[in-house]
């Protein structure tokens, strides 16, 4: 039996889509890439807050720290009353 330039191309017509078709079914069942992070929405979050705690030390810093030592001196040992 001899092989044909019509046969290779009719192999080649059969063959293309099924490997096409066979591609995608093995991507879909390797299910999508989970180690793949949304980086630009975790660097946006991160920047965002960044900024809020700036803002909130520069308008309020102070008042933060009387806060924070007001508690600390409020705190007693074990045998204080």
């Amino acid at each position: 039996m001899t092989v044909t330039r019509e046969d290779n191309a009719m192999t080649a017509l059969l063959t293309q889509p099924l490997a096409a078709l066979l591609l995608r079914l093995w991507a879909r069942a390797a299910g999508p890439d989970d180690e793949r992070g949304d980086v630009p929405g975790w660097v946006l979050i991160t920047l965002m807050t960044a900024g809020l705690v700036t803002v909130l030390w520069v308008i309020a810093g102070e008042r933060l720290v009387d806060l924070f030592n007001d508690a600390l001196s409020g705190v007693s040992g074990p045998g204080d009353n």
